[in-house]
């Protein structure tokens, strides 16, 4: 993807100082050349690793701002002059969501809400969302909030009235590798010889880090504005992953958790009436009468029963391609002594360990 076209821009990160953040930061440094290249959190820890990582010196277009999205006052300040707004900012674990609710839906919720009216108000262009596999028919409060800040960033076009920000989302599975995912969990596990499973039959939606990053930003550029855009991509076993990561540990199946589903599904049935297929990913239309589509004329819409969840896609990754994955990440690990730097060497050896993910299908 050519990535000149954000030269001399404004591109400002909320939870920019995250995994996803983090790898988006590098990449954009790495392929263009913008004006400024924000990155917006609420922890000041991983601002500074990052700095060490990108001294100013070198990236002199990289700004640290501390704010916390549930401040719109805030964000109407670090959106002075943006043309791009990537909001990764979430509170994402199932377990901390079910026991702190009203935190998650004041982060997940409120927080769209202000991301919204302060874009709206400085006039940014663009906006693009980051969601989940999770928000696809919800069976848990992380999901149920990320759902509603979905419908809130689509409904979000009809508010703008004659300005010029138009906004999107982003929706796809589990990252490999990223932090508190099951990949160094189950490394850790492993040491003691036993590993934890919820059920042998649960299956998962898989991405790497830089094709969620390479995704989202293709996504934005292409966006007319009310669009959830969502990648082709594999489905794995939970227990073939187990068998890669942890050969002949003992496996102990605890059950599936509250608000845990047995497989992911990333578009419905209820969403088929406003699918297109666009080739490496599928496109839900907004049902807006204002919404013309233009950008997306010659891709064909999905059969009317159809659904995309990980037990019934046609592709799966391989047992060779999760054990190569694996893999690099521990050879990667091994590896890396810098602070700060873990994520880079990991998710490259990824994405080299599975050269097929992110390809159309």
């Amino acid at each position: 993807m050519d990535l000149t076209k954000f030269n001399d821009s404004s591109i400002l990160i909320t939870g920019g100082s995250g995994s996803f953040g983090r790898h988006c930061v590098r990449t954009l440094l790495e392929r263009c050349s913008p004006r400024r290249l924000i990155v917006y959190s609420r922890d000041e820890l991983k601002q500074y690793e990052m700095a060490q990582e990108f001294p100013e010196r070198r990236f002199d277009c990289l700004r640290f701002f501390l704010g916390d999205v549930r401040d719109r006052e805030r964000l109407e300040q670090a959106f002075n002059g943006v043309d791009y707004v990537i909001h990764a900012a979430a509170l994402k674990q199932v377990p901390a969501a079910e026991y702190n609710p009203f935190e998650a839906i004041k982060t997940n919720i409120l927080g769209a809400q202000h991301i919204i009216e302060a874009a709206i108000r400085q006039r940014v262009g663009k906006v693009v969302a980051l969601s989940t596999d999770k928000a696809c028919n919800p069976a848990n409060l992380y999901g149920a909030t990320k759902l509603c800040s979905d419908k809130l960033f689509i409904a979000g076009n009809s508010y703008v009235g004659a300005g010029p920000t138009r906004f999107g989302v982003v929706r796809y599975g589990n990252v490999i590798g990223s932090r508190g995912s099951i990949v160094p969990l189950l490394l850790e596990r492993c040491r003691a010889g036993r590993v934890p499973l919820t059920h042998p039959a649960m299956t998962r939606f898989a991405i790497t880090l830089p094709q969620a990053v390479e995704f989202a930003l293709r996504s934005l550029t292409d966006m007319e504005g009310g669009e959830v855009f969502i990648p082709k991509i594999p489905s794995v076993r939970v227990l073939d992953l187990i068998e890669a990561i942890a050969p002949g540990c003992e496996i102990d199946v605890i059950g599936i958790r509250p608000g845990e589903k047995l497989h992911e599904c990333l578009l419905s049935r209820d969403d088929s009436r406003y699918t297109l297929d666009a080739g490496a990913s599928y496109v839900i239309q907004p049902a807006f009468r204002f919404w013309k589509g233009a950008r997306w004329a010659e891709a064909r819409p999905v059969s009317d029963d159809f659904e995309y969840s990980s037990d019934t896609n046609g592709w799966w990754m391989s047992r060779a391609e999760i054990e190569a994955a694996v893999d690099g990440y521990t050879a990667s690990r091994a590896r890396t002594t810098e602070p700060g730097m873990a994520e880079q060497p990991v998710q490259a050896a990824l994405a080299l360990a599975s050269p097929r993910l992110g390809r159309a299908q």
